[in-house]
């Protein structure tokens, strides 16, 4: 059995959202990062980071959550989640997470660090104002390529959107909006799904 190591409403939920869309069996051992559960050396032999998400498959240790869903629809392809290697559609999905986690995450989670993540002698307020904006930039690029569209990837749901959901998300719980009804009519769409219905009842089970 697949045992996730998480933390609610963190990118674990990714993997979790994953999980429940494959319908496999899996255990979520909740790491306590607000108590410092990451850092102890029993995790960051697990994770070098002591961050969350990380997967235990047998041995096989994995962290990321791209790299972790991406793995795991390769791992179950009759689920169509992922497309198949050596494919264009392979070679757009992984223009699609490359896209979510640099251009449209990475300002977003500056955003976040600077609010509320680091310690206060840490943060730097004059950065939000370039955040905010290259969120907003990566946005109307995202406009555009979902516009008419059902899902990210065209007429499949897959793994892509997934992760763009759940960035919308945290953009959403961080107070930074997209701007964008297209956008915003996407998130709702994805997350009215019944498997991110379990991804909630999953987490608050956890605590």
């Amino acid at each position: 059995m697949i045992k996730l190591y998480g933390f609610p409403r963190s990118r674990s939920t990714r993997v979790v959202w994953m999980l429940e869309e494959l319908g496999v069996d899996y255990e979520f051992e909740k790491i306590e990062l607000m108590q410092g559960a990451g850092q102890t050396e029993a995790y960051l032999k697990i994770h070098a980071d002591g961050k969350v998400p990380a997967i235990d498959d047998d041995g096989f240790v994995l962290t990321e959550s791209a790299a972790i869903v991406t793995y795991l629809g390769d791992k179950y392809p009759e689920a169509n989640l992922v497309p198949k290697p050596q494919t264009k559609d392979r070679a757009m999905y992984d223009e699609w997470c490359f896209f979510i986690l640099t251009e449209l995450e990475q300002p977003l989670w500056t955003v976040g660090k600077h609010t509320f993540v680091f310690p206060e002698d840490k943060r730097v307020p004059e950065i939000l104002d370039i955040a905010y904006w290259e969120f907003k930039k990566a946005c109307k690029a995202l406009e555009k390529n979902l516009s008419g569209k059902e899902f990210a990837m065209g007429e499949e749901f897959s793994a892509v959107d997934i992760l763009l959901a759940h960035t919308f998300r945290w953009a959403d719980a961080f107070g930074v909006p997209t701007g964008s009804e297209v956008l915003d009519s996407y998130r709702d769409r994805i997350c009215a799904r019944a498997s991110f219905e379990k991804v909630v009842a999953r987490e608050v089970l956890v605590g």
